[in-house]
């Protein structure tokens, strides 16, 4: 079998294990990188780290481009990530910061929050 062959074949056992088993709440998860992200700001340091939109675990990494990415590592399309807790294969990662926002990322953040403010609210 082949390395890509093989590749997706841990991924599919690293998806159906994560539907098996309980898993962390992605709100304990949340509440933990928060708590890291506010020691490291103590220490007077700022970091963005990567969060799986899924699972909200921090270890997600870029796809290499050997491993199926080659579009994404040629620049014609956002590269792929891969959460390595839950399996989970994608284009969007998010990120985690605990640096000063600046006032154009404000206004995003409060944008992003309105409109999903519209979309909770139940059609009349």
């Amino acid at each position: 079998m082949s390395s890509v062959g093989q590749e997706r074949k841990r991924r599919r056992k690293k998806q159906v294990a994560l539907l098996l088993e309980e898993k962390e709440a992605p709100e304990e998860k949340l509440r933990e990188l928060a708590a890291i992200l506010e020691k490291l700001k103590e220490r007077g340091r700022e970091v963005d780290i990567q969060v799986c939109p899924r699972c909200k675990g921090r270890k997600i990494k870029r796809v290499d481009s050997t491993a199926g990415d080659m579009s994404g590592h040629m620049g014609w399309t956002p590269p792929k990530f891969e959460c390595h807790e839950c399996g989970w294969i994608g284009r969007l990662a998010i990120f985690a910061t605990n640096r000063r926002l600046d006032r154009k990322h404000i206004a995003l953040v409060n944008e992003a929050y309105e409109l999903a403010k519209k979309k909770d609210k139940p059609a009349r």
